[in-house]
């Protein structure tokens, strides 16, 4: 009777458990991420760096951090405000084709911005979309040359993308991003064109900490 009586306990305790509404959103979190880039050979980006389009490295990797706090919810969507912080980089080897040589050149992209996110789920697991405006620099050099002012120059920048967050565990998740990077066109100097008007494209995957 008594073991019967401690089952039933039990079991009711664990149907209790299960019918618990799942933990809110937040209320903040920490986001690092390994990333893919995938850099542009666009031939006017090549020309504001005096450069041959097929001098630019390509895509690169990188690492991407941000951190969000949950401050507000209606209805399904939860608001979040923060910041991001996006290091991404490419080189190609010097080779030469034909007799004519293409230099190595190192290519680095960094954007640091504050964002504001729209968020669907719960504690346990959410998507969200988010964006911010922000500043990024395109460094874009050959080995061995000094860096030209397109290269140092700060561009105005408007990222936005989503993703999702898993928790494994209660205070740790795994994370995927896609995010575009909207760049405003650089200024001409030197004699070289402004770099175009582009959007890059960053993808990542990490972990969450909340």
């Amino acid at each position: 009777m008594v073991a019967c009586a401690f089952t039933m306990v039990l079991v009711g305790a664990v149907r209790a458990g299960a019918q618990e509404p799942p933990p809110p959103i937040g209320p903040f979190v920490i986001d690092v991420r390994g990333t893919f880039a995938r850099f542009t050979s666009e031939p006017q980006l090549a020309q504001s760096r005096g450069l041959s389009e097929f001098e630019l490295p390509g895509g690169g990797f990188g690492v991407d951090a941000d951190a969000q706090y949950y401050f507000f919810r209606w209805k399904a969507v939860t608001f979040g405000v923060g910041g991001q912080v996006t290091l991404a980089r490419s080189h190609s080897a010097e080779t030469s084709v034909g007799g004519v040589v293409e230099r190595a050149v190192t290519e680095r992209f960094t954007s640091i911005a504050p964002q504001i996110s729209f968020n669907f789920g719960t504690g346990n697991g959410w998507s969200y979309i988010s964006g911010g405006i922000g500043a990024s620099t395109w460094f874009i050099v050959p080995d061995g040359y000094d860096p030209l002012p397109a290269d140092e120059e700060r561009l105005k920048t408007i990222n936005y993308g989503g993703g999702a967050r898993w928790f494994v565990k209660r205070h740790l998740a795994f994370h995927f991003d896609v995010r575009f990077y909207a760049i405003d066109p650089g200024t001409p100097a030197f004699g070289f064109p402004g770099s175009p008007r582009t959007t890059l494209m960053i993808a990542g995957a990490g972990i969450s900490l909340k």
